[in-house]
């Protein structure tokens, strides 16, 4: 119970630093974008890379998915909060 809460409390911390992350990163990029300091055929070739290992990753992170307890009232509880508070 107390774990559950715990892992709830760390994955939501987790999943709320890479979405700040990759928000960043995307106004990063329309920044460079709108600037000239990188052209558009740069970003092409880099979602053309996302489509190949996209799904490699994907694969990989519902086998992790698999091993969180998200039934758990706890760890919606903890989750809710570490997305909150983190």
């Amino acid at each position: 119970m107390l774990l559950a809460f715990v892992i709830g409390l760390l994955v939501g911390l987790i999943v709320k630093k890479v979405l700040s992350l990759g928000l960043l990163l995307f106004a990063l990029v329309l920044l460079l974008l709108a600037v000239g300091y990188i052209h558009p055929a740069s970003t092409a070739a880099l979602l053309s890379y996302l489509k190949y290992y996209g799904p490699e990753a994907l694969s990989a992170a519902q086998k992790v998915a698999s091993l969180i307890p998200y039934s758990s009232i706890f760890f919606i509880i903890g989750f809710i909060i570490g997305v909150w508070k983190g």
